[in-house]
């Protein structure tokens, strides 16, 4: 598949995974791979402080979009700073920072379970109806927080019948239930209980939200190497290399944490395709104590052949 056609199947796309698998980093290289095609790309952050900005070598992000590189931005979405904005919109910007201030959402928030979620929703759907990015990816909070975060709109619905807030959590599931404006894509790591809880994850945004699920992107995969059998004493003599016992053992044992490791991650990868049929993007492991530029670029790259690698999306009869 054509990476442009991806993106432009959906103009949303909530990347949510169990934390530390490494739900931020792909949507940083997400991102980059859309910017990359030549779309205009926004990165919008749920919980803030992900360390995202310093991918790009940018400060934290705010709630006002800062550009991070050529057609991509990124913002953070908080409920106060919606809030606001919201009650600006609806004429009420005397008493909009004043409310916030005062700690009336937390109040708000604890009479209505859910309105912080649908307030940040609402935003995301603002900013999907402006037309002003072709691509919008949302840093979305880790995977259990992310079923109740997608799901408080619904909530919402079922306990109020009229009024803006009815208004604004109809609108979010208009968003999120139709698959040519948002699709979710799950991240995991090739391991027994993030293989579980995405397969988990992903059963429940299906059956109580209907949101459309994009790929499953499998981060942290130890590439295939040739040759790993090889005995070290054998190579380091045909190179004419001198290798002493110690250093041999240390390789050996290297070798065969190498190879059982990549076969576990294989056998997960089978695993997840039989409790979940989705199709799968992966992602190399890299060691790197922190993704800066050259880890980012290495991840872009492998989305994009991730996509390029998926089936055609079919044709609108």
């Amino acid at each position: 598949m054509d990476p442009t056609q991806f993106f432009r199947s959906s103009r949303v796309t909530i990347v949510a995974g169990k934390g530390g698998v490494g739900k931020t980093t792909v949507s940083a290289a997400l991102a980059g791979c859309a910017a990359a095609a030549g779309l205009r790309t926004q990165i919008v952050e749920i919980e803030g402080k992900s360390g995202l900005a310093g991918m790009f070598g940018k400060p934290n992000l705010t709630y006002d979009e800062i550009q991070l590189a050529p057609l991509l931005s990124a913002r953070t979405l908080t409920p106060d700073d919606a809030l606001v904005e919201y009650l600006i919109d609806h004429g009420l910007k005397r008493i909009s920072k004043r409310l916030a201030e005062s700690g009336a959402l937390d109040m708000v928030a604890t009479a209505t379970p859910g309105i912080k979620d649908v307030l940040i929703l609402g935003k995301i759907k603002q900013l999907e109806r402006s037309g002003d990015h072709d691509v919008i990816i949302v840093d979305a909070p880790a995977a259990g927080h992310a079923i109740s975060f997608l799901r408080s709109a619904r909530g919402l619905l079922d306990a109020i019948k009229v009024g803006p807030i009815e208004t604004q959590a109809r609108e979010v599931m208009e968003l999120l239930t139709d698959a040519s404006r948002c699709q979710v894509m799950l991240v995991t790591l090739p391991e027994e209980t993030p293989v579980n809880e995405l397969s988990e994850t992903a059963f429940a945004l299906e059956d109580q939200i209907g949101v459309a699920l994009a790929p499953v992107v499998v981060n942290g995969l130890y590439p295939e190497i040739d040759d790993l059998g090889v005995d070290p004493r054998t190579a380091a003599e045909a190179a004419g290399v001198p290798i002493d016992e110690a250093t041999s053992e240390a390789l050996e044992d290297a070798a065969g944490f190498w190879t059982t490791r990549r076969d576990l991650q294989l056998g997960q990868l089978e695993r997840l395709g039989t409790l979940l049929p989705l199709e799968q993007i992966h992602l190399p492991f890299l060691f790197e104590a922190a993704i800066g530029n050259g880890g980012l670029a290495q991840l872009t790259t492998g989305i994009r052949d991730g996509l390029a690698g998926l089936a055609d999306l079919a044709s609108p009869s």
